[in-house]
């Protein structure tokens, strides 16, 4: 049996609310055996292709966060972009990306943080944001937590103070949520 739990109120241009809702698990598509055999893959798609559900969608994530004073939205590529340009518009906040090795032109810090398989290296320019500017971390997705942990030590390295974090959604099975001890953690659908 399905039973939609969450239903979204959304903004206005004048930030006003208005009066539609929608429920986001409708547009979340389960794909089995997908990137391989054994696993479970919630496909986003759908969602962004909604204009609607994609608007919901940013509401919800930035929901949390609306009165925090977010001056920066940090986001690892690639999905994570999607969301935290449209985030930081929303908040009045400028953008920063984190990209895999060797994708920023200028100066960089860097991390290497342990996966399941080997591991892996994330950038951020060096003055990308301003010593102690508060920051919202924002992505589609939390699984194991490993990239986010790596990408919060990434933005505190360069001086951000972060404020939060907040995911479309969760697999509470995989325990990601335990790497983020520390920090104020929203997701918006559980799976």
């Amino acid at each position: 049996m399905y039973v939609c739990t969450l239903v979204f109120s959304f903004f206005g241009e004048d930030r006003e609310m208005m009066s539609e809702s929608i429920c986001l698990e409708n547009y979340i598509r389960s794909i089995a055996d997908w990137p391989k055999e054994g696993i479970l893959f919630r496909d986003i798609t759908p969602l962004l292709a909604d204009s609607q559900a994609f608007r919901a969608a940013v509401d919800a994530l930035c929901a949390d966060f609306v009165d925090s004073e977010v001056e920066y939205v940090a986001a690892v590529e690639a999905r994570g972009f999607i969301f935290g340009a449209a985030a930081a518009k929303q908040l009045g906040a400028g953008f920063v990306p984190i990209r895999k090795k060797g994708k920023l032109p200028s100066e960089t810090e860097s991390i290497t943080y342990e996966l399941e398989y080997g591991t892996d290296t994330l950038e951020v320019h060096s003055d990308a944001i301003e010593k102690g500017a508060k920051v919202l971390m924002i992505d589609d997705l939390l699984a194991t937590g490993g990239t986010m942990s790596a990408a919060c030590e990434l933005i505190e390295k360069i001086g951000g103070d972060i404020l939060g974090i907040t995911f479309l959604i969760e697999l509470m099975e995989l325990a990601g949520r335990d790497k983020l001890g520390g920090y104020k953690v929203a997701t918006v659908l559980s799976y």
